[in-house]
């Protein structure tokens, strides 16, 4: 309840700092519309169902991303973290890849896989893999080697071990990067709607912006990518505070 409470206080707040700036500053609606033209946009976007139909793609976009992503990263991870050998060959391939920005990447990629739904998915994954894949090996390797020494003592496999010992230890860290890539996820969605693409919030935004000069919808797509990275992010601390709590 506290939580709850100190949250809704400090967003009554940021309504109230940001209907004095329009007031006090005078900007023009196209610069900055105040919170009551927002909310009556966004009130006529929801009526319409173009916020609706751009979300949803959106929506399934951060999705796919996110299960293909995270799951490719949490393999990676583990076997980074398993094997120095392994780690040696692919961290400069791992490395390289996230120091390329992925706007310069985005559109090639969007060509090489076809310019649908596969692309943008495939631009969301790899924007959250880095994260997830270095917290994952972080996390097998600060499992405590007399345990790991204890099992194998006892006849545990390797595959015994891992799933036994070393990702149940591992969880807490991997979450970290889990709730840090479910938000990626939502920045890489847009990216991929930029390189190409008819529909999504990231559409939406070009159109309010360049096409239609709409900025009242523009900061309508702009908060509902927001409250969809809040929520994400909550399901996915949800699900990590009811794994850890056993």
């Amino acid at each position: 309840m506290r939580r709850g409470g100190a949250a809704a206080l400090s967003f009554v707040v940021f309504l109230m700092v940001w209907k004095l700036a329009t007031v006090i500053g005078g900007y023009p609606e196209y610069i900055l519309p105040a919170p009551e033209v927002v909310g009556e946009r966004a009130w006529r976007a929801i009526g319409s169902g173009i916020l609706w139909e751009h979300s949803a793609v959106t929506l399934l976009e951060i999705v796919l991303g996110f299960v293909v992503g995270a799951t490719a990263a949490v393999v990676t991870g583990i076997a980074l973290g398993k094997s120095v050998l392994i780690e040696r060959v692919l961290s400069p391939y791992i490395v390289a890849a996230q120091a390329v920005p992925i706007l310069a990447l985005a559109p090639l990629l969007d060509i090489w896989f076809g310019g649908g739904l596969l692309a943008r998915v495939v631009i969301c994954a790899l924007i959250i893999f880095f994260p997830i894949a270095i917290a994952t090996m972080v996390g097998i390797r600060s499992v405590d080697p007399l345990l790991t020494e204890m099992l194998r003592s006892l006849g545990a496999t390797n595959p015994q071990r891992t799933r036994l010992l070393e990702i149940p230890s591992a969880l807490p860290v991997i979450f970290g990067g889990l709730r840090v890539g479910v938000t990626l996820a939502v920045i890489g969605a847009v990216v991929a709607e930029w390189a190409g693409a008819s529909l999504g919030l990231g559409v939406l935004i070009n159109i309010a912006n360049q096409g239609l000069f709409d900025t009242p919808l523009m900061f309508v797509a702009l908060a509902t990518l927001a409250i969809i990275g809040l929520v994400f992010y909550g399901l996915v601390l949800f699900v990590e505070r009811r794994l850890l709590s056993h």
